[in-house]
């Protein structure tokens, strides 16, 4: 293979993906479409590198193919009414076709008789063909979203939200969240998911257990209405020593469309206090359940899954995907853990933290979305996540979700133990809380976690992190 062949297919996407979001999130510092415009629009806006149009002709394109279809508009008709505006153009060097583009989609084209409209028909219209499907645009990417504050509000937005989900559980407001994820993550009968739950419900660590993404819901030998039955029962049974904290059990029920509401009202009749599935190849999927859940006194919380959402960050900011899920209603959704070495999310840092503030900032009339610090959470790095949460002072909106760092923890019989786990996991809570480690700096915080846990025979702690750290021996 050729030598220049092999040098393009090593580009690194990341660091480009870093430059690219550091220019922009400084650019858009910049600019604020009048009041005017954002009350009647929603504005979109794009970084775009094109091969030969300007960004100037570039807008005009895309108000002919994305809104009206017309180029000669009859001042004041309903045309007129219902085609794009070109808000702002922030060219980035002399050529005009590298830069920030800022479109006007006519709220007039959009709305529905209620005067509402969903994620789907944003989406449709805002990252449609002429976005992405041609070959001018080299690059493009939808990194913003203006949405008018009237629009926004009828979103239903997440039905419970951290202090909801709290109310939920009874969790007190001074105690970290925790959940956990179901290991083995497929190939289990509703026994089994029966067992593991009861294994999570008998720890008072936890206030939440989903399935995996990869247990689906409709299988002849394990359909997800009756791994609910199983697991609520065990949750019952453990409820008189769980100190009246409850559970939430969020079943897997990804599916078509028409599958998901059979699967939805299936195990929400076998008792289940939450959901979870993935949105990404579903679109629409969170208002649909949201919708079909609300009349209820005590409506699931939607775990919105995020399995798949980076075959769309290649076009659109993860914060716009996130923003929409939210107003649509998830109540959870991950985010990244903090930890060094390689980042779960690329690129790591701000990403991260757009995403979150998307998910948390204040919005009229919307709730926020419980942010769940998940990917490798484990022992070692759950003292930076807690640490780093405290700082922002956002630990009450924040919920910590360790997988394989309970459920893959091995005893000294070799099998897996979650209760090993689980203790190992409570025995970094208590360092954390103690302060010993907090001058430790985070590239030296596992290694001293476990001397520590050597040095006052948390044997749990010492077994969890030799298993998810062996370069430490």
């Amino acid at each position: 293979m050729k030598a220049d062949s092999i040098a393009q297919l090593w580009h690194d996407f990341d660091a480009r993906e870093e430059t690219l979001r550091k220019i922009v999130a400084e650019r858009l510092d910049l600019i604020s479409p009048t009041p005017a415009v954002t009350d009647d629009f929603i504005v979109a806006s794009y970084f775009f590198a094109l091969r030969s149009w300007t960004l100037e002709h570039a807008a005009k394109e895309i108000s002919y193919h994305a809104t009206s279809g017309t180029k000669d508009v009859a001042p004041g008709s309903l045309i007129e009414q219902c085609t794009g505006k070109l808000v702002g153009i922030d060219a980035w060097d002399n050529t005009g076709r590298l830069g920030l583009l800022h479109i006007g989609y006519p709220l007039k084209m959009l709305l529905q008789r209620d005067g509402h409209l969903t994620s789907t028909d944003i989406l449709h219209t805002v990252a449609g063909a002429i976005i992405f499907d041609v070959y001018e645009n080299q690059d493009a990417r939808l990194v913003a979203l203006q949405i008018p504050e009237r629009v926004l509000r009828t979103f239903p937005g997440p039905a419970h939200g951290p202090a909801g989900v709290r109310a939920l559980t009874d969790w007190p407001t001074d105690a970290p969240m925790f959940g956990t994820i179901l290991k083995p993550t497929a190939g289990i009968t509703p026994d089994e998911v029966g067992a593991l739950v009861a294994e999570v419900a008998s720890c008072d660590l936890f206030c939440f257990v989903k399935e995996d993404e990869n247990l689906y819901p409709r299988l002849d030998y394990s359909t997800a209405a009756a791994r609910t039955r199983r697991a609520v029962e065990s949750i019952q049974r453990a409820q008189d020593r769980r100190g009246g904290r409850g559970v939430i059990f969020s079943p897997h029920i990804t599916g078509a469309p028409h599958e998901m509401l059979d699967t939805l009202h299936g195990v929400l009749d076998a008792g289940a206090n939450g959901v979870m599935f993935s949105e990404s190849f579903a679109g629409g999927a969170v208002r649909m359940v949201r919708e079909a859940t609300k009349h209820l006194a005590k409506p699931p919380a939607i775990y919105g899954h995020n399995a798949g959402i980076g075959t769309r960050t290649r076009g659109i900011f993860r914060e716009v995907i996130d923003l929409l899920a939210r107003l649509d209603g998830i109540d959870f959704r991950q985010t990244a853990p903090v930890r060094p070495g390689t980042p779960f999310l690329k690129p790591f840092g701000a990403e991260w933290e757009a995403s979150e503030h998307a998910l948390s900032t204040p919005l009229p009339g919307i709730k926020p979305t419980t942010i769940v610090r998940a990917g490798a959470l484990d022992q070692g790095n759950i003292g930076l996540n807690l640490a780093e949460a405290e700082a922002r002072g956002i630990s009450d909106g924040v919920m910590f979700l360790a997988g394989s760092a309970i459920n893959s923890i091995k005893d000294a019989s070799g099998k897996p133990n979650p209760k090993l786990g689980a203790e190992a996991m409570q025995q970094a809570i208590e360092v954390h809380r103690s302060g010993e480690l907090r001058e430790v700096s985070a590239e030296q915080h596992a290694l001293e976690l476990a001397a520590l846990a050597e040095r006052k025979k948390f044997t749990a702690l010492r077994e969890a992190l030799r298993q998810r750290y062996p370069e430490l021996a």
